[in-house]
């Protein structure tokens, strides 16, 4: 009998709920930490982060509008079936991230425990971020949270720090759902293989389509094009450390955009990062007079 016939697989993009090539047609060779071939991914263009914009668009209102409930029972979902394919993300942490059998199974471990911590702030953050406020007259004046609308990110990058293959890409993913927002992200450069599989869980999950668009490629050549984007609403530069972000900033501010600046690591679970991709819209309601 002869031998089985390798099969490189090339992984896609992740846009508006399908997986296409890049309009470019480009691809990039993903390899193991000592350089052995384990895939190819597509390299994502100025085209292609545009169709992501207006997939993301589509998505807010559908997403905005979903009950809080319904939000935490759908990251909720998303973590049931990271459990379901761990050996998959396993393998795919050891062979592209080198980590170890037991550093994979902890990242893994994490990033479901991260998707879980989220998921149980969506019908909570409103009461912690929001509040009834103190007046004189006879009002209620009320603040609270709403979505800004489309993030886009700079997932974390470096390879040399444990948990950025897939506990990156989690960490600033989650925290900007909570709140009904929709999300573009560039994935680990080197370690993009965990980012895809997230693609496919999202794709069987209940996440509507448009709502997490992943995109694989350089993320110097893509986040400008995303910065000065005028339908994005707010960037989150977490792994944008090594880039000029500075004119990532200018160009951010140039479209009046919120921006959240990088960090080392992998950021910690925190409402804070619920909170800032969110405005805050005040109401003024008569009491009435008796």
């Amino acid at each position: 009998m002869s031998a089985h016939l390798t099969i490189p697989k090339t992984y896609k993009l992740y846009i508006g709920g399908a997986f296409p090539r890049s309009e470019s047609g480009r691809t990039y060779e993903v390899a193991t930490r000592k350089g052995a071939f384990l895939a190819n991914a597509a390299k994502a263009s100025r085209k292609d982060a545009r169709d992501s914009v207006v997939a993301a668009r589509a998505a807010v209102s559908g997403w905005a509008n979903a009950t809080a409930y319904n939000r935490g029972q759908v990251l909720y979902r998303i973590a049931e079936l990271l459990e379901g394919r761990r050996a998959q993300f396993v393998d795919e942490l050891r062979s592209g991230g080198g980590l170890s059998e037991a550093q994979a199974q902890r990242e893994i471990d994490t990033a479901i425990d991260v998707w879980v911590w989220y998921a149980g702030w969506a019908d909570k953050y409103l009461q912690v971020t929001g509040n009834g406020n103190a007046v004189s007259g006879p009002y209620f004046n009320i603040s609270t949270p709403e979505p800004t609308g489309v993030v886009a990110m700079v997932a974390p990058q470096d390879p040399d720090v444990k948990g950025t293959g897939l506990l990156g890409l989690v960490s600033v993913i989650a925290p900007v759902l909570v709140s009904g927002n929709t999300v573009v992200v560039i994935a680990n450069e080197s370690i993009p293989l965990p980012a895809i599989s997230l693609a496919e869980v999202l794709a069987t999950s209940d996440v509507p389509g448009g709502v997490v668009n992943i995109l694989t490629g350089s993320p110097a050549e893509i986040a400008p094009w995303l910065a000065s984007h005028a339908d994005v609403n707010a960037l989150d530069l977490a792994g944008a450390g090594d880039l000029d972000w500075i004119d990532l900033q200018i160009a951010a501010a140039d479209t009046l955009k919120r921006v959240l600046p990088p960090e080392s690591g992998v950021p910690a679970p925190a409402v804070d990062r619920i909170q800032f991709f969110t405005e805050t819209k005040t109401v003024w309601h008569p009491k009435g007079i008796i």
